[in-house]
């Protein structure tokens, strides 16, 4: 099992229509959001990508997903997901650019990751 250290902070956004992964080894995950106190020196406070324990940029993501693809069973490639977990003030530019860079790497299945949003009775 794979986990990954997260360098930037993800709230994701509530929303109230939501489906369960059922298999998550199939599951790419791309995080974006503004970086940790201790990366910002770095990195700044603007919302970056992070894929796997790095910092990307887009044009990373190519080969973000050519790298996944090749990882897993050949039977397992047309099933793989790739899961975008944005923090909630993140502009949707960056998703956008994300986006298009999964178009190009035709990883065409794709999820938003949200949590379920409480419900007032």
């Amino acid at each position: 099992m794979r986990e990954v250290t997260l360098k930037v902070k993800v709230t994701v956004p509530e929303a109230t229509e939501l489906s369960k992964l059922e298999k998550k080894s199939l599951v790419s995950y791309i995080y974006v959001g503004t970086p940790h106190k201790q990366f910002q020196n770095v990195f700044g406070s603007e919302p970056r990508i992070q894929l796997n324990d790095q910092f990307a940029n887009t044009t990373d993501i190519l080969d973000y997903i050519t790298a996944e693809r090749e990882a897993r069973d050949e039977a397992e490639v047309p099933f793989m997901i790739t899961s975008l977990k944005v923090d909630e003030f993140t502009k949707m530019g960056i998703v956008t650019d994300i986006k298009q860079e999964l178009r190009k790497a035709s990883a065409l299945h794709i999820n938003y990751s949200s949590r379920k949003k409480a419900t007032v009775e």
